[in-house]
């Protein structure tokens, strides 16, 4: 048994740091939002890599796959992740 509890905690995308890679764990989104994420490849169990924050953490911009997206970062927060 591992010491380190905080290796798969949950947290929220927002509170990701610049380079950190997590796998999406749940989309606490409404319909269309969720609709949306899903086109850009953000569903549970997909990987994440957080490549740049704005000042202020007003936006994220994220890589899934080979594509960039940015998201607000009220977006951002409702997507629980896990770091991998």
């Amino acid at each position: 048994m591992s010491d380190k509890t905080d290796d798969k905690e949950i947290k929220k995308l927002i509170d990701c740091k610049k380079n950190c890679k997590v796998k999406v764990v749940k989309l606490n989104a409404d319909a269309e939002l969720k609709r949306r994420l899903i086109s850009f490849g953000i569903m549970k169990d997909a990987v994440v890599e957080v490549l740049e924050l704005a000042p202020a953490k007003s936006t994220i911009e994220v890589k899934v796959g080979k594509m960039r997206i940015a998201l607000r970062a009220q977006e951002a927060a409702l997507i629980e992740v896990e770091k991998l």
